[in-house]
């Protein structure tokens, strides 16, 4: 059974964001190829979403798991979709911006 993938608003500001700074790092053939990398992993969660840590103390139902050891995956499952709720890359915090997730899914229809 495959499973939706749906990427929050939030979660596609997040790697525009990463793919602008690694513009500037790297370069933005790099930088592109990077970021096409992990939307090809959210899109793996099709077919496995059970991936990562549960982190039901953060929110219920969230799901954490990583990419590379260098960025960190937020999304819940609902029914047969996956809804990516945040990309965090390079030791950003989580608790808090997973905490303010709530308020702003429910006023874009999502979990």
């Amino acid at each position: 059974m495959r499973y939706r993938v749906i990427f929050a608003p939030e979660a596609s500001d997040d790697l525009e964001n990463l793919l602008v700074y690694l513009i500037e790092k790297a370069g933005p053939d790099i930088a592109r190829r990077y970021v096409a990398t992990i939307e090809q992993f959210c899109h793996g969660l099709s077919r496995f979403p059970q991936r990562g840590a549960s982190r039901d103390d953060l929110r219920p139902g969230l799901r954490i798991t990583g990419f590379k050891r260098r960025a960190s995956i937020a999304f819940t499952i609902e029914e047969r979709t996956v809804y990516i709720l945040r990309i965090f890359h390079a030791g950003r915090e989580i608790t808090f911006d997973v905490r303010d997730l709530d308020e702003a899914a429910m006023q874009n229809g999502g979990p």
